[in-house]
């Protein structure tokens, strides 16, 4: 790599981290863990059958604005869109602990990521553009365990660990991978009133390792999802979303103090769930008041079947 290659990547690095534009956090703008993954029956696990349950969720995300820590648009062009495809194994048991049901579960996931970002610096304009379509990092969940604490009420908690598995590279725009660990307890619930009328909330929270690659760690991120809707047979129709909030800051040399992200997201969501057929749920969010990072929209399919 050429001496002024290599100055234009560490500018534009540098501006997607914060340090010159300072609109991000979290290292090049990118959350932990995936948004938008519970919404309704979040509190409830799959039946324990002989074989598991298998899904497939995808998501699609795209945002062409950067905000700033006043939730001012950063003067850049910025796009960025990814599609996420996960494959997913979960396995809940008949074994007994702590009262509850059993289980654990991994999700294999696979990013097509197009970024494009253009800064006018002293030297002139620098444009840079990845597309990369790799394996994601992997998640596996050891820990799972559900309580039925009355007829209409469902709590279960899992313990993750995302691993740095994913395909990465630190000289590009974007990558798939994170290079970090990160370990993440929750918390989900699911109330249905007589009526049919559901609450359902997912809480977690996020723990980083840091970047040994650049030295970056992630402050604690936590996450709240959630969805309220009315059962029509086996429909559930209503809205769902989500609040992300960086606990604390970044970590990195050089790095000032207070760019912690947040955005909050909603919009309708759609659940189907019948016993022998695949449960289906679908939901098209739209991003607000988004605080050191992107802001956009996001759209996500998820089905899974009992074996």
């Amino acid at each position: 790599m050429n001496h002024k290659k290599k100055n234009a990547q560490t500018l534009v690095f540098a501006g997607l981290m914060g340090l010159a534009g300072g609109a991000l956090a979290t290292e090049n703008g990118a959350p932990t863990t995936a948004f938008g993954v519970y919404d309704f029956g979040a509190g409830m696990m799959p039946p324990t059958t002989p074989n598991g349950t298998v899904g497939l969720r995808t998501n699609w995300y795209k945002a062409t604005v950067q905000k700033d820590r006043r939730g001012d648009d950063v003067p850049n062009d910025f796009s960025l869109s990814v599609l996420s495809l996960g494959l997913a194994y979960i396995r809940m048991t008949d074994y007994n602990l702590f009262g509850a049901r059993y289980g654990f579960s991994t999700v294999v996931p696979f990013f097509k990521m197009d970024a494009e970002v253009g800064i006018d610096t002293p030297a002139g304009r620098l444009e840079l553009a990845a597309d990369p379509f790799r394996l994601a990092d992997i998640q596996v969940t050891p820990l799972i365990l559900e309580w039925k604490l009355a007829p209409n009420l469902f709590v279960n908690t899992q313990f993750q660990i995302q691993a740095p598995t994913g395909d990465y590279d630190r000289n590009r725009l974007v990558s798939p991978g994170l290079n970090h660990w990160t370990f993440s307890p929750m918390v989900n619930a699911t109330w249905i009133s007589e009526t049919g009328f559901e609450v359902s909330s997912s809480f977690q929270v996020d723990f980083n390792t840091r970047n040994d690659a650049t030295d970056y760690k992630n402050g604690t991120e936590y996450r709240h999802e959630f969805a309220v809707g009315q059962h029509f047979g086996p429909w559930t129709a209503g809205i769902g979303g989500y609040y992300y909030r960086q606990f604390s800051d970044d970590d990195a040399p050089n790095l000032t103090t207070g760019n912690r992200a947040r955005v909050l997201a909603v919009g309708p969501a759609l659940g189907f769930v019948q016993p022998g057929l695949p449960a289906v749920w679908l939901h098209a969010y739209k991003e607000f008041e988004a605080r050191n990072r992107a802001e956009g929209y996001a759209v996500a399919l998820r089905v899974g079947v009992s074996f």
